[in-house]
């Protein structure tokens, strides 16, 4: 039976084993998906047991998306141009890395029938899947991205990657159609000490989050009459394009895949 694993930390909040499972189990795929704690220091091991063909698989969440890259062999390009890494396979002997986040986000966001074209687009968050969402929203062509981060340092960084992004001083909101919630603050119900107060009306508040489905930061949003959607779609769609590239398989998304997901 072959084996595959989600690592990260924290990493209680995950739904993708109950995903993957009942995908293994629709398309009879003689398969387990587990999820794994782990601290830096065990990334070499895990590693190497891709590469013994003790696990076949892994996907990576924070905050190890980017520290995991000098263990593999090769990148995907979107891999390689956001220095993130969610998803792992072994192909030829060749460990890769490859970003299904990007793709992930991308067709969230279309389903939202929300056109973000020409539009301003404010991130919080500076690791994890920001640069994926940084990289889909060029390639959708909004207007402008400005991001903020309660270490600054992090979203220097992120600047020099890349370069058309503009940096907000955490606690300062600029003038936007988009706010994107891409820390983990609102994993366990903390709030986002910024004042939204005056944000109302026809923005849309986005919480990569998806476990809980209705974080503090969404629940403002909509208060204050606001379009709030979680990451729920976000996170449905890489694990799609992750298991494609594991199983050669496109998996259905229907009603009763996404009530799984209702774990609030």
């Amino acid at each position: 039976m072959r084996k595959y694993f989600v690592i990260g930390n924290p990493i209680d909040h995950t739904l993708s084993p109950i995903l993957h499972n009942r995908w293994l189990k629709e398309n009879n795929i003689n398969a387990t998906y587990d999820k794994k704690k782990i601290d830096k220091e065990d990334l070499q091991s895990i590693i190497s047991e891709i590469k013994q063909k003790k696990i076949h698989g892994i996907n990576v969440t924070v905050p190890f998306k980017k520290t995991v890259i000098p263990y593999l062999d090769k990148l995907s390009p979107e891999a390689e141009r956001t220095q993130s890494v969610n998803t792992i396979i072994l192909s030829n002997n060749t460990l890769v890395g490859h970003n299904t986040d990007i793709s992930g986000f991308t067709k969230a966001i279309n389903d939202l029938n929300f056109n973000i074209e020409g539009k301003k687009i404010f991130v919080l968050g500076a690791g994890g899947v920001v640069p994926s969402i940084i990289f889909a929203l060029d390639r959708m062509n909004v207007g402008e991205i400005a991001i903020s981060n309660r270490t600054r340092q992090k979203a220097d960084d992120l600047k020099n990657q890349f370069k058309n992004i503009k940096i907000i001083n955490w606690g300062n909101l600029p003038d936007f159609d988009v706010i994107i919630n891409a820390t983990s603050l609102g994993l366990n119900n903390e709030t986002i000490n910024l004042d939204f107060s005056n944000v109302v009306g026809k923005k849309l508040f986005y919480d990569v989050i998806y476990n809980p489905g209705l974080t503090n930061f969404l629940k403002i949003g909509k208060k204050l009459g606001n379009r709030s959607e979680n990451g729920k779609l976000m996170f449905v769609y890489q694990a799609l394009q992750a298991f494609k590239l594991w199983h050669g398989v496109e998996p259905k998304i229907n009603i009763e895949t996404l009530k799984l997901l209702e774990n609030d």
